[in-house]
Parts: structure tokens; sequence; C-alpha cells
């Protein structure tokens, strides 16, 4: 039961904050007060749910590794995303028409802490964390980031496509960070970044979703492969690989690290919490 009542915790917290960045649409200023104050109340609450439900301090998401991570998160996502766009642009698929909207800017960073932290809550620090610690690392990996891909098949101009490639590069990505760190920084950064980068600077598509104008005026047309068509760039082949690397470098970390849980081990141990942090 520890598993549902995290979920709805932090599911919760997620559909109050969005309703309420709803309601002050137009108001960037508000998006942007009240996407972060839902960022940060969503880790309160896991915190205290965590602690409720497994009688343990909530390590993952301790408050002195917080600022590191997310900073080395953030760059990293946006240098990512920024690799894509610079692939695509070399194609002749991306062309920056002058400058966008600052307003616009703010508030879309608003929306995308709060979620990318309420996704990272529920995905990494719930249900991946949970489920590696009776199945083991992998097959936690593999059941979360279908699940990741798949829930993003209800976003508006939703692609099968563009599914199987957030399965792969995002939810691969962003759990490999997890594992790699035991902690929810570094993937709530990662997650942060890209978002940004793809919304806020970029002014692209973000999973199917039409963000508002961002940094940049710019359009984008070409084959799907490339482009990643109304799905945006994370349905492009460019994200796949580059997030695919990103992966496999964190995985090696966490091969170093003695962080990945085998099956014997979590069968026994119930839990993947006990990990060296």
């Amino acid at each position: 039961m520890r598993l549902v009542w995290q979920l709805l915790a932090v599911m919760a917290v997620a559909l109050a904050g969005g309703q309420a960045v709803m309601a002050v649409q137009g108001n960037h200023w508000l998006e942007l007060v009240i996407g972060l104050a839902t960022a940060v109340l969503a880790v309160f609450v896991y915190a205290w749910v965590v602690r409720r439900t497994e009688r343990r301090a909530p390590v993952e998401v301790e408050l002195r590794s917080a600022a590191p991570g997310i900073g080395l998160g953030t760059l990293i996502g946006i240098g990512l995303f920024g690799a894509v766009i610079l692939n695509i642009a070399f194609l002749g698929n991306y062309t920056v028409n002058g400058f966008g909207t600052t307003s616009g800017a703010i508030g879309l960073v608003g929306f995308m802490a709060a979620a990318s932290v309420t996704e990272e809550l529920m995905f990494r620090g719930v249900l991946f964390r949970i489920i590696e610690g009776w199945t083991g690392t992998w097959i936690a990996l593999t059941l979360t980031s279908v699940l990741f891909g798949a829930v993003h098949l209800f976003n508006p101009n939703a692609s099968l496509l563009g599914a199987l490639a957030i399965a792969i590069e995002a939810g691969g990505m962003l759990t490999a960070a997890y594992i790699a760190t035991r902690k929810l920084w570094v993937p709530i950064g990662l997650h942060f970044g890209w978002n940004i980068a793809g919304s806020a600077i970029f002014s692209t598509e973000v999973s199917g979703n039409n963000t508002p104008q961002g940094l940049l005026d710019a359009t984008m047309s070409g084959p799907l492969l490339i482009t990643g068509g109304e799905f945006g760039p994370e349905g492009s082949v460019y994200s796949v690989v580059f997030c695919v690397l990103a992966a496999g470098v964190f995985m090696w970390l966490a091969h170093r690290r003695g962080y990945l849980v085998p099956l014997r081990r979590s069968a026994r141990s119930g839990a993947a919490a006990t990990l060296p942090r």
C-alpha cells in the first residue's frame, strides 16, 4: 500500500497545482510562482508520506544535495536538447525567425518546474524505487520506462512513435540518472532542463503539447524521423540517440558505484533503499 499512498499524495499535489496554473493562464508571473510552489510542495509531501509509510528518512530528496544535483541535471538537459536542435538546424529543418517573448518563457519555467518535479517523484521516486525492490534494477527500469512512454499517449498530438521515443530516451535516461546517483535531484534537473530548452528557449512542441512561444520565434518542418512531427523534437531520432548515450553513461556510473540491484538481492531485501549512497 505504500506505493498507492505515495502515488496518491504526489498526484494530489500535481493535480491541484495544474488546476491552479490553468486558472491563471496568461498571467506569466503567477504561472511562475504557482509552478515553483507546486514543485516545492510536492517534494515536502513526498518526503512526509515516505516517512509515514516506510518509517525511514527520505534520503533520495535530502535537501543538502538539491542545488548541485538540480543545477547539474539542468545543464545536461539543456545541453542535450541543444545538441538535438543543432543537428536538426544543420539539416535545414529548424529555422530561427527572430526573438519570441520573455514573458511567455517566464510562465513556461513555472509550468515545467511543476511538471518535472511531480513526474520524477511519481515515476522515479515512487514507481521505479519500489518496483526495483521487488524485481531488481533492469526489470524495473524497463517496466517504468514503458509506462512513462504510454502515459504520453494521452497528450495532444501524441503518436505511437513519439510515445516509444519517450519510453526509450526519457524513461531510460531519467531512470538511469536516478540509479547512478540514488537521489532524485539530477533526474529532476535533467527533466526540467530538457523541457525548458524545448519550450522556453527553442519554442518547440513538448511531447505533443503546443506550448506557448518562448525566447525564440522559430519554425520546424521536415521528415518525421528528423523533426518528430507534431509530437516535437522528442520524437526525433536525434533525441533517441543522444539520450540513449547519456543513459549509457549513467548506467556505467551506477555499475561502477555498485548501485545496480540484481533480482536475487531485491527479492531478499525487499527494497532498494538499503543501497550505499
